[in-house]
């Protein structure tokens, strides 16, 4: 899947808000607030549950990375995820 369309699909199910559990949470980290290098991929399947993390990382933006875009959308379609949450911006990574 092309990066344009995966960004496109993931940005469409995050402005839909919160529609219950299960529920995808995608924060972006990087070493500047200009860069994300690596997203993690928080899954909550109920309220109260255990978060699962998967996280990607590239040497460039994440964002822009086919690999990483779809497969994020591969693991919003293959969990049937009711939300999609979004943090804003790009955290800085501690060193």
């Amino acid at each position: 899947m092309n990066v344009e369309k995966a960004k496109k699909r993931i940005a469409k199910r995050v402005k839909m808000g919160f529609k219950g559990y299960p529920q995808l949470t995608l924060m972006y980290f990087g070493e500047s607030l200009d860069l994300a290098n690596e997203v993690i991929a928080v899954f909550v399947l109920e309220d109260g549950a255990s978060p699962q993390e998967q996280r990607f990382s590239s040497k460039g933006n994440v964002r822009e990375d086919e690999f990483i875009q779809s497969a994020l959308v591969k693991i919003i379609e293959r969990t049937e995820v009711k939300s999609v949450l979004e943090v804003q911006g790009t955290s800085i990574l501690p060193h």
